[in-house]
Order: C-alpha cells, then structure tokens, then sequence
C-alpha cells in the first residue's frame, strides 16, 4: 500500500534520530492509514437514523470485529485502530523472540470468545522471520478465528515468504517490504527496535 501519507509518516519512524515523542505521533498517522486500507472490505448493514432535517437510511459496520496486538510493540498500533472502530473487541497475545534463535515463545494470551464469526485482524508493526506472526496465527485459530488478517507497518520478504507457506489464507497489509533480514534477524533497511523506540527503552 505505497499511500503517500503512510510513506511520510514511515520516513519519520525510519530516521534513528526520532525521538519517542515524535515516532509516536508517526506511529498512529501509519497505523491509521495501514488499519484503513486493510479493513476496507468490512461488512455494513443499513441503520434507520434521524438526521436534523429528516430519518434516512444510512450504512454502519456490523459487529464482530476484533484487533489483536502482539504485546508489546502492537500496542503502538492499538489506539489508532481503535479509533477507527471503536466497537471492536480486543484481544492480547505476547510473544517474546529468543534474540540468538529468533524464536518466539508466548507469555499471554487472553482473546476473546466468538472468534468464529467475526473478522479478526492481527497487529503487529514488524513482519521480520514470520516466527511470531505464525505463532499467533496459529493460536487465533485454535481459538476459532477463521476470517484472519494480518496488518503490519513493516515487512521482510522473508516473513511474506514464511506466512505464504504456513498460512496461505491470511491476507498481510502492510505498506512496504523492505530488502532483506540481516544476521540478526532484523529487518533492513527497517526502523530498528520498534517496541524499544516506541516506549523509549532503547
């Protein structure tokens, strides 16, 4: 999704002199464009309302949207989704990736119940080995979700390979792919630590 909006906002959070004020800021301008494009094709149903000149017929979103963030870094994502629809239920999955092994391991998980019948976007700003994404996928389905999306800020091409082969039915949002992972699992050129640039923890 090359929105020129979100390539703006993605060269401030890209500079590693951002300070965590203003990668914030340029945080929630990607995710909302990021978040809008990639809920694009969620149902409406038509609501009778009453507008100060006369009742009309207008069309609202059905109910059974649910985000769920990767802890921590999505919840840098969280409220600019939320605030795009804020009747959607939220679900919580952490993982933590092995920094030699970039493997993850999951330390939470609380979603909610009806997975089944409601679209489910997973959130999660970087897309690097598809390591965590999987694994979270993995247990949205488990839980029931069946109308899976992925949305995230930045990816590698590893991670779009990985998730074509281990879950080739949820659709990836994301505005760029970057070149490569480096020997570090880290995506490049990337952004660096998302979650440590967001929180000031670097």
């Amino acid at each position: 999704m090359p929105h020129p909006i979100a390539l703006d906002a993605l060269a401030v959070l890209r500079r590693k002199d951002t300070a965590p004020a203003a990668f914030r800021v340029a945080a929630h301008r990607l995710s909302t464009v990021v978040v809008t494009e990639a809920l694009r094709d969620l149902a409406t149903e038509p609501v009778a309302i009453e507008t100060p000149l006369c009742p009309t017929s207008v069309p609202q979103l059905r109910d059974g949207i649910v985000l769920v963030p990767v802890l921590r870094a999505g919840l840098g994502m969280l409220d600019a989704a939320l605030i795009l629809v804020p009747g959607a239920r939220v679900g919580y999955i952490g993982l933590r990736r092995d920094e030699d092994t970039a493997q993850p391991s999951r330390y939470y998980a609380r979603v909610p119940e009806g997975l089944e019948n409601s679209t489910v976007a997973l959130i999660d700003p970087m897309l690097a080995t598809g390591g965590s994404a999987s694994a979270a996928l993995d247990l949205l389905k488990a839980a029931g979700a069946r109308n899976l999306r992925l949305i995230c800020l930045v990816a590698a091409p590893e991670g779009v390979a990985a998730l074509e082969r281990s879950h080739p039915d949820v659709a990836v949002y994301t505005p760029v792919v970057d070149e490569r992972l480096n020997d570090r699992k880290f995506i490049v050129p990337g952004l660096g630590d998302f979650g440590d640039r967001l929180f000031g923890t670097e």
